[in-house]
């Protein structure tokens, strides 16, 4: 990990040498559109990224990464490592020094002990939080004063950047939150809906699945920012609707994951009004392969939990024919162009943990189908579905609702079709696919389904948090809220000690290898599909200035560095 010592806030590839910001407030309202609509503004309540990044707007961590993936202090005054004294020499605890002056939006002092509630919070014993690995390992949460913040763990931890670090780590205010402990916290809707922070804005008025209407923070650090007085945060619609309110139409000044056909974005860019920004980082379009059974006649404690394993997709001989039906250069062609890359692996970056064992770049239907033959699987009563123990391999395959998706769904459906697998395709709104509610069956957290599709990625280049998504116990269940980064439900206990070994390496290239073994682990073993290496792009008007890609983090980490440029 490389650290950068940039100032609090500041951005330094960032030129603004012919405009500055005069004063907070004073360029009008920005208008961000997201097709893919929040539905919460607590992240801990959500892995979408439609909420993490809607969120980051207002709540923020003690530090993040940057456009190169570099960690910079944010809350904090620096980044703690064992040259500057900030990680004890034995890498058993980490030290974090707050900012001095550092305020809450409503006026009050941000102390460590909101830090430490944070902590609380989000590894409470009776609630679900959608981000606990960022906490593992972590014994306790110290604070010596109100700006120190010391996290302790039960071993030696080489990488100890996953609790408050990056959007998805944030920090709530304890007195906001005090009565939204463990089964709690899904109730607390005022809370969740309307958090107070740090961020440079306030929550005005949140219409989840809608509009979110927030304007600058009265209490914002540096007084000359946000330059934007109001933000308005549209949520829905599509991809094609969003793309085009900023690059044709100039209604929009920012949107956000533009999953559209290359000839489609340049289509768009010809408007005049905006341009498409894009970058790649960590982002996998993927299926994921639920590794118990979904079958609705089961009761709501057994469906999709560990207790009933699926009746055929842990067969190797299954999952490698779905994955070598598959056209992934064609896949790659008619969704994303030069913004996409075959992808074969989970972790498709950064290089240095983007493993070769697998080519996935050649579809072979005969050989699916003779690797189908060969395990027995086969169909015995003419209908053109192969069996397997008498179960027909018929599955429902769900994702979100999107153009490239469903095109996506066309083609792998018929693939499918070619070696015997019958698929029934159902696509789901993304507010709510991604929506983590406890109460909807459609989540994908939930997966009542067979096979789902989606992507999502990690905070920074150190994927250890992320791959500790696939241990164990961190399985969505009812006793977690559904909350639970382990969405196939893939439980290897060979996989859980090699991660265990990744916690405790420090050296960067050793870290790599074993983070490279987990990456084949859970490929190798069916726990998903990858697709897609997908670029991240976004487009902004041209009007809009201060704008940095950052696939490292939140889109939005910067926002409070935004302006509207001189004579636009």
């Amino acid at each position: 990990m490389i650290f950068k010592p940039l100032m609090l806030g500041m951005i330094a590839s960032l030129a603004l040498a012919t405009t500055t910001i005069a004063e907070r407030g004073s360029d009008g309202n920005v208008s961000i559109i997201y097709w893919q609509a929040p539905s919460i503004l607590n992240p801990f309540l959500s892995g979408g990224t439609k909420d993490v990044e809607s969120a980051s707007l207002v709540l923020e961590p003690l530090a993040r990464y940057d456009e190169n993936g570099e960690l910079t202090p944010w809350l904090a005054t620096r980044v703690p490592t064992v040259a500057n004294g900030g990680i004890s020499e034995d890498l058993t605890s980490i030290t974090w020094n707050i900012s001095p002056g550092l305020l809450w939006s409503d006026g009050t002092p941000f102390t460590a002990a909101d830090v430490k509630f944070s902590y609380e919070y989000c590894t409470h014993p009776e609630g679900g939080c959608a981000f606990l690995t960022k906490f593992d390992g972590v014994t306790n949460v110290e604070t010596p004063d109100e700006l120190t913040v010391v996290v302790n763990f039960d071993k030696p931890t080489p990488f100890p950047y996953g609790p408050f670090v990056g959007g998805e780590s944030p920090i709530i205010q304890a007195a906001q939150f005090a009565d939204c402990l463990g089964a709690k916290a899904p109730e607390c809707t005022e809370q969740n809906f309307n958090p107070i922070g740090t961020g440079p804005f306030v929550v005005d008025e949140f219409k989840p699945n809608d509009v979110i209407t927030l304007s600058a923070n009265p209490n914002y650090r540096d007084t000359a920012k946000p330059a934007f007085a109001t933000v308005t945060f549209k949520g829905g619609g599509d991809a094609t609707a969003a793309g085009r309110a900023v690059m044709e139409t100039g209604e929009f000044d920012y949107a956000w994951n533009l999953q559209l056909a290359p000839d489609v974005i340049a289509q768009m860019q010809a408007g005049g009004k905006g341009k498409p920004v894009a970058g790649f980082g960590p982002l996998m379009e993927r299926i994921m392969l639920n590794q118990t059974n979904s079958d609705p006649a089961l009761d709501a404690d057994t469906r999709s939990t560990a207790k009933v394993a699926h009746p055929f997709l842990r067969e190797p001989a299954v999952y490698k024919a779905l994955s070598l039906a598959i056209d992934r250069p064609l896949l790659v062609e008619i969704g994303y162009g030069q913004a996409g890359r075959v992808g074969c692996n989970w972790i498709p970056a950064p290089a240095a943990v983007n493993s070769d064992t697998f080519k996935c770049d050649v579809q072979d239907i005969p050989g699916a189908n003779k690797m189908l033959d060969d395990a027995g699987i086969v169909d015995t009563d003419g209908d053109g579905i192969r069996e397997k123990d008498g179960v027909p391999l018929k599955v429902l395959y769900q994702t979100s609702t999107n153009a490239v998706r469903q095109d996506f769904q066309a083609l792998i459906k018929q693939w499918w079709q070619e070696i015997g697998v019958e698929a029934e395709l159902r696509n789901i709104n993304a507010s709510v696919f991604f929506g983590g509610d406890p109460g909807s069956p459609d989540t994908f957290q939930k997966f009542y389904a067979d096979v789902q599709m989606y992507a999502n990625t990690f905070n920074g280049t150190d994927p250890q948090s992320y791959l500790g998504n696939m241990l164990c116990d961190k399985a969505p269940r009812p006793e977690t809220q559904w909350q639970g980064e382990n969405i196939s439900r893939f439980c290897d206990p060979a996989y859980d000690a090699l991660y265990a070994k990744l916690t405790e390496t420090a050296g960067a290239d050793e870290r790599a290898a074993i983070a490279r073994q987990l990456n084949d682990m859970a490929v190798a073993s069916g726990a998903m599909i990858p697709l897609v290496h997908r670029g991240r792009l976004s487009a902004h008007a041209n009007t809009l200035g201060g704008v940095v890609l950052n696939v490292w983090d939140s889109e939005l980490w910067n926002v409070a560095d935004w302006f509207r440029k001189e004579g636009s």
